[in-house]
């Protein structure tokens, strides 16, 4: 039995999928679930999950169509998040996090070098990556040390990255910096650069207790460009209004993902043990009712999170509103801590079947994986920051507020 077998349904999680759509991301999702055991324990990137991925034309689903795109939704990527981590938790995060970047450029990138790459995103399926954290910042995304230096029409940039996730097989790095050597750490901008414009010198490894085919490594990165590469907006903008909404949702979606295939192993677990037993159900079976409700409350979580982004996201003063901002930081927050508790709960109801590190109803690493969840963006940092905002958002006052 692999990851991707059984309930609930992949288009459930986020809203309805096309079924072409759906389609394609469960065909590439079955041969990440081939190579997902051998991913994680090699600490690999999965060639052959993207290889599959790029065979049905899935990163470029959020280009619009007029750029040759498939102008997907939230929703849509959210799905398919979803239905990837529940195959191999490293593919899921890797293309969730490639669409984060996709949707900075979609939303804020404006004709010339920005738009050419979009096209060709969509025609090559090119994989970009993010470089956000950097130095003794480590996980401030809102500060860069590294300035963008200009000559005439040209840039170039060195910054000392503590992370680029998947940064040796990705086609391109979407970076934060500082806008210029005199500005001021906040002051930043995003900038695109392909493959062919960069360097990277590894100077950090990856050895993790979980999502370790992301091969999130530390690299100095050294990339020269034209400043036709530099988003015009300011970064506090693409931010506050992309970087972190899709973020939080999507890969809110993959943690979602691998708490569903371990529930989905959890219930295949109690299946057969009834069945082996005449009837008699295991010792734990009736933890998994508390697991299917745990999954349901996170995916609805998620459902009504990418509903109230969907229905602002064009509307930057919504956007800004506090309470907006709220929801959706705290989404990343709930969203991590459910996965963590639906996995746990999946243990407690295989129970030694699930703590093995072999068999089919190991969920060992479900387990570690999405123990990062809580870590990615510190959930303690994340409260810390919207503790002052806590105090003037207005409590509901009826349930359906």
């Amino acid at each position: 039995m692999n990851d991707s077998s059984a309930l609930p349904a992949a288009g459930q999680c986020c809203g309805i999928v096309e079924a072409t759509l759906l389609d394609r991301a469960a065909a590439a999702a079955d041969v990440a679930a081939q190579h997902a055991a051998e991913v994680d324990a090699a600490s690999r990137f999965p060639a052959e999950a993207f290889a599959a991925i790029k065979e049905h034309r899935l990163l470029g689903m959020l280009v619009p169509r007029t750029l040759g795109g498939e102008g997907a939704s939230v929703s849509e990527v959210s799905d398919v998040c979803y239905r990837l981590a529940r195959a191999c938790s490293s593919t899921g995060m890797i293309f969730a996090m490639h669409q984060v970047k996709v949707a900075c450029l979609v939303r804020h990138a404006q004709g010339g070098a920005l738009e050419r790459l979009l096209r060709r995103l969509s025609s090559e399926q090119l994989l970009l990556a993010s470089s956000t954290t950097e130095g003794q910042g480590g996980g401030n995304v809102r500060s860069s040390e590294a300035a963008v230096e200009y000559r005439d029409e040209r840039i170039s940039l060195q910054r000392q990255a503590s992370v680029i996730s998947y940064g040796a097989a990705a086609d391109g790095i979407v970076t934060t910096a500082r806008r210029s050597a005199d500005a001021a750490p906040s002051d930043q901008v995003l900038i695109a650069f392909l493959k062919e414009d960069y360097d990277l010198t590894p100077i950090q490894g990856w050895n993790t207790l979980g999502m370790r085919g992301t091969c999130s490594e530390g690299y100095t990165l050294r990339a020269s460009g034209t400043r036709e590469q530099i988003l015009p907006e300011p970064y506090e903008s693409i931010h506050a209004r992309t970087m972190v909404p899709f973020a939080h949702l999507l890969w809110g979606a993959v943690w979602a993902g691998i708490a569903a295939g371990a529930t989905a192993r959890a219930q295949a677990f109690v299946r057969q043990t009834s069945r082996k037993s005449g009837g008699q159900l295991p010792p734990g079976a009736a933890q998994l009712a508390k697991a299917l409700s745990t999954l349901a409350t996170l995916r609805g979580l998620l459902a009504n999170s990418v509903r109230a982004y969907e229905s602002r996201m064009d509307d930057p003063a919504a956007l800004g509103a506090l309470d907006f901002q709220a929801q959706i930081t705290l989404t990343k927050v709930e969203a991590s801590e459910l996965a963590v508790a639906t996995v746990l709960t999946a243990l407690r109801v295989c129970g030694l079947a699930g703590y093995r590190c072999d068999g089919e109803f190991s969920v060992e690493r479900h387990l570690r994986d999405v123990l990062s969840s809580p870590l990615m963006i510190n959930n303690d940092r994340i409260l810390a920051s919207i503790a002052g905002t806590s105090l003037v958002v207005p409590v509901a006052a009826r349930v359906s507020d």
